[in-house]
C-alpha cells in the first residue's frame, strides 16, 4: 500500500490537500479464496475477489476458477462484463431467449467464443450467456469485470437451470 497527497489549487488560489490511497493485490496463488455457490457451476469452482482488496468501488473483479471442464450454468447481468483470459482454454457462449415467461423459457444458442490465455471478451448488460472449461483434464481462469450499471447500484446475476440447448427450467 501507498498513500499519496496531492496538491490542488483551486481558481480562487486555495490550495486542497487530497489524500490518494492505492491498493494492489496479486491475481496468483489461492490464498483469499472464496468458495462459491455449486448451484451456479456445473462442477468444482472457486474465485478470488480482488475489487475488495484493491477497495474498487465502480466494479467488483473477481479470478475465477474452473476445475475441469467446470463452466457457469446459464446466467445474465444488470451491467456490462470483461473476461479476461488468464489459463487455460474455455468458452464464452451466447444464447438468444424466446417466450415471455421470466422463470421458463426456449433458448436457442448463437454464439460460441473461444477464450485463449490473453484473450479479452466484453458482455453487453441483460446478455444470456455461460462460459468456462472446455477441457476436462485442465483448469481454465479468467478475471471478470462487472462494471456496476449505475454509480452506487448493486450488480445482480440472474441464475438459471437449464440444458444449455433449448430449454431453461427456472431462476436458480
Amino acid at each position: 500500500m501507498k498513500d499519496n497527497k496531492v496538491k490542488l489549487q483551486t481558481k480562487k488560489k486555495k490550495t486542497i490537500l487530497i489524500e490518494i490511497m492505492i491498493k494492489k493485490s496479486n491475481i496468483s496463488g489461492s490464498t483469499d479464496k472464496r468458495e462459491v455457490n455449486p448451484e451456479w457451476f456445473t462442477g468444482k469452482t472457486w474465485m478470488k475477489v480482488l475489487s475488495d482488496k484493491i477497495k474498487s468501488k465502480d466494479q467488483d473483479i473477481y479470478h475465477v476458477h474452473f476445475e475441469k471442464g467446470s463452466r457457469t450454468k446459464l446466467h445474465l447481468h444488470n451491467g456490462n462484463q470483461v473476461l479476461m483470459a488468464v489459463k487455460g482454454k474455455g468458452s464464452l457462449e451466447i444464447f438468444k431467449k424466446y417466450g415471455t415467461n421470466k422463470s421458463e423459457f426456449k433458448i436457442k444458442k448463437i454464439e460460441r467464443i473461444s477464450l485463449n490465455e490473453g484473450d479479452i471478451v466484453h458482455i453487453p448488460a441483460k446478455t444470456l450467456h455461460t462460459h468456462g472449461s472446455i477441457d476436462k483434464k485442465k483448469e481454465f481462469s479468467h478475471i471478470a469485470i462487472n462494471i456496476l450499471p449505475r454509480k452506487n447500484s448493486t450488480y445482480k446475476t440472474t441464475w438459471y437451470e437449464s440444458d444449455f440447448k433449448i430449454k431453461v427450467k427456472n431462476i436458480i
